[in-house]
């Protein structure tokens, strides 16, 4: 069946969508460009039709969504589609598509994902990418693009989700301008020829979760500014020419699951300190790296761990079958070994070699096939399109009350199962009745567009439709956080507190890590910063891992450049900005919405994390608060104030280890001190707070291998170890 037909007489259509209808074949009309002029969405994805994009797309001009994806659509990108001003997302993906990528794709101002891979685009990546300010996504991976990467794309500032240019001809230096990609999480480089150094200002890129640069021209040394990127999980920089030794500061980055460094000159002895990493894959491989293979963590880990072709390795677990490491190794008989072995060396070399080639190859190929899968550039599409009302009402078995996970100030927030998929989510639906209820909903779809970090919860997507009573229906559907919110940890409902229901002291400070990380990031990261005014236990949720996330920007506020002030002085009336207990002095008093307002609630929330006292509980009265209380009690009685339920995760310890935690918690309860302060000049500064809290818990992890008992939770039984 053709789509020309059905087209006829459609003069007023405001959306067309016929995506993922592989049966539905035919040309695409030329015609189609002269349906209405008002009409905002116009997706073909995974169908039949072939042809090309009209000349004339740009007559669509209030044109929002255009998505001809997985199709056999060619021909070259008509320039007509600088036109199409209000396009927010493109996608042309898996498409026959040629040609050169028009300049005037520039002129698309409120882009925000422009999705282009695997497709046969050729010449260079146009400068004027560089003016797509709302840009956060951009892929164009897998084409036939080549000269270097304008410097402008690393300038952008929103991008934020992925740029992807891996699998091009792409050539020249990676720019020090990189570094400027703040709020980037994945940066896929892979597959090209790249050369130089790769810059130091890399590390600048504090929030990437993958940075894949394998398969390039790179020289010179591993930086050592990657340490900085603490929320790094993948680090692909095969295949390259890179020299000298592997950094011992990589073992510093605590979240790193996948590391590739094969198939470089890397020399020198492999850190002892990466065994401490809790990696799944790691590969080393056809390097010139000498000495003892470390025994424990992914060492021992056979099945994910590629040490082949380092000659001169030696020790490690027995199943490598590598020779013992020797303190003094006799070398006086080695030049007559050598001679006597001349003639059979030159016998077997020739059938060597050849094994040796036809191994390196299956190894490429393997290696290729791991980069893959590592870092498959995300679908855009796929993961924002918005979903229905009936797939969320069904979901949440109509919004009933046994998928009610909570409550909030502007809605219920309900735990739904996509049944398709079988993936879980957790949906807030906004109380539309309600005061400000819209502001709300649209506050945190502007902040949660603009952010991109390891602690902050994802939003999956969106719904704003009709329910059936024919009412305005809006939500936002996030990852789901297992394990809750905070606030049910700290303060347990049950009146016996166990292993699995409450923290220890490394956890909590792994979390208080976590939400700093993550207001750090909102504050100084953000262009413009952010401000969440908000935070509070019940707004932070915690992952499977007990990681945290910091959520709920229903109040958040974009700080003024001249279009959000504006903003700020329509909402002058709202009054104070938070819940009470943990919103800033100031705001009581008019004052302006800041960055170190967050910091006060910062400080209040460190102080009830460690003691297990809300700052609403009912011994705080008249200038007595929970502020106050901790203050009072330093230095002399941590023990009295810090909340004992973290010592049933913890066995007998002795005089010295009992000496460290008292110092550690003192940190802690000193940082909370200074972070709450009723004079906003005398707090201290959110970048400053995120430096003492990762010294802190840095600390504590060393304090924590002493001799000791730490019981921890897993999803079926409880395990002590002894460190």
């Amino acid at each position: 069946m053709g789509i020309h037909g059905f087209l006829v007489n459609c003069s007023q259509l405001q959306s067309l969508t016929i995506s993922t209808n592989i049966g539905l074949t035919g040309w695409l009309p030329a015609s189609i460009v002269n349906l209405s002029t008002t009409m905002q969405g116009l997706m073909l994805a995974d169908t039949g039709i072939v042809g090309s994009i009209p000349l004339e797309i740009g007559n669509l001009f209030n044109l929002q969504f255009f998505s001809v994806s997985n199709t056999s659509v060619s021909g070259a990108v008509p320039d007509s589609i600088g036109k199409l001003v209000n396009l927010v997302e493109l996608n042309l993906y898996n498409t026959n598509l040629s040609g050169l990528i028009p300049s005037s794709i520039g002129n698309l101002s409120e882009l925000a994902a422009l999705v282009a891979f695997n497709s046969n685009l050729e010449g260079p990546i146009p400068k004027s990418i560089g003016r797509l300010k709302n840009l956060y996504a951009l892929d164009i991976s897998s084409n036939r693009l080549n000269g270097s990467i304008p410097v402008e794309i690393f300038q952008l500032p929103l991008l934020s989700r992925y740029l992807g240019l891996l699998h091009n001809s792409l050539s020249g230096t990676l720019p020090a301008e990189v570094g400027s990609l703040i709020n980037l999480n994945i940066l896929a480089l892979s597959r090209n020829q790249l050369s130089g150094e790769i810059p130091g200002s890399i590390g600048d890129c504090t929030v990437l979760q993958e940075l894949g640069l394998d398969d390039n021209l790179f020289e010179g040394a591993i930086p050592q500014s990657l340490s900085n990127i603490k929320g790094l999980t993948g680090l692909n920089l095969s295949m390259n020419k890179l020299s000298g030794v592997i950094p011992e500061a990589i073992g510093s980055m605590r979240n790193l699951q996948q590391l590739y460094l094969a198939h470089n000159n890397l020399s020198g002895t492999i850190p002892i300190i990466l065994q401490n990493l809790t990696l799944s894959e790691l590969d080393l491989s056809f390097n010139n790296l000498q000495g003892e293979v470390p025994k424990e963590g992914i060492f021992k880990i056979l099945a994910n761990l590629s040490i082949t072709g380092n000659n001169d390795l030696c020790g490690g677990v027995t199943e490598l079958r590598l020779p013992p490491c020797h303190i003094n190794v006799v070398k006086s008989n080695k030049k007559e070994k050598l001679k006597s072995l001349t003639i059979g060396l030159a016998t077997t070399g020739a059938l060597l070699f050849l094994a040796f080639a036809i191994a390196a190859q299956l190894i490429c190929k393997k290696l290729r096939q791991r980069q893959t899968r590592s870092f498959q550039p995300p679908k855009i599409e796929e993961h924002y399109e918005r979903v229905s009302y009936q797939t969320l009402e069904n979901g949440t078995n109509g919004f009933s009350e046994a998928n009610l996970l909570g409550k909030g100030s502007f809605g219920e927030v309900y735990k739904c199962t996509f049944q398709d998929e079988g993936n879980i989510a957790a949906v807030k639906v906004f109380r539309l009745e309600q005061t400000r209820s819209i502001k709300s909903f649209v506050a945190e779809c502007e902040a949660l567009r603009r952010v991109r970090h390891r602690c902050l919860i994802k939003i999956i997507t969106c719904c704003s439709s009709i329910n059936h009573q024919g009412q305005e229906f809006k939500a936002l559907v996030f990852e789901f956080m297992p394990n809750g919110i905070l606030n049910d940890w700290i303060h347990s409902k049950s009146a016996m507190p166990t292993l699995r229901n409450s923290l220890s002291l490394e956890q909590r400070l792994n979390i208080a890590v976590d939400i700093i990380d993550a207001l750090d990031y909102l504050h100084n990261h953000c262009q413009p910063p952010i401000v969440h005014c908000d935070l509070k236990p019940s707004n932070i949720l915690l992952a499977e891992d007990m990681s945290a996330r910091v959520g709920d920007f229903s109040i958040s506020r974009i700080l003024p450049e001249s279009a959000s002030k504006a903003l700020q002085n329509s909402n002058s009336t709202i009054g104070i900005r938070g819940s009470i207990g943990y919103v800033a002095p100031e705001y009581g008093e008019g004052s302006s919405v800041s960055t170190i307002g967050d910091v006060y609630s910062l400080g209040i929330l460190l102080l009830e994390m460690f003691t297990g006292r809300s700052p609403t509980d009912d011994m705080f009265s008249g200038s007595l608060d929970l502020h106050r209380f901790s203050g009072d009690a330093l230095p002399e009685r941590i023990w009295e104030i810090a909340d004992t339920t973290m010592w049933i995760h913890t066995g007998a310890f002795d005089s010295t280890t009992r000496y460290r935690i008292e110092k550690c918690l003192a940190s802690v309860f000193a940082l909370g001190i200074s972070c709450s302060k009723k004079q906003p000049r005398e707090r201290t500064l959110i970048h400053d707070a995120a430096t003492e809290m990762n010294a802190i818990r840095d600390s504590y992890l060393h304090i924590s291998r002493s001799p000791m008992v730490e019981c921890g939770v897993d999803n079926s039984a409880v395990i002590c170890n002894d460190n």
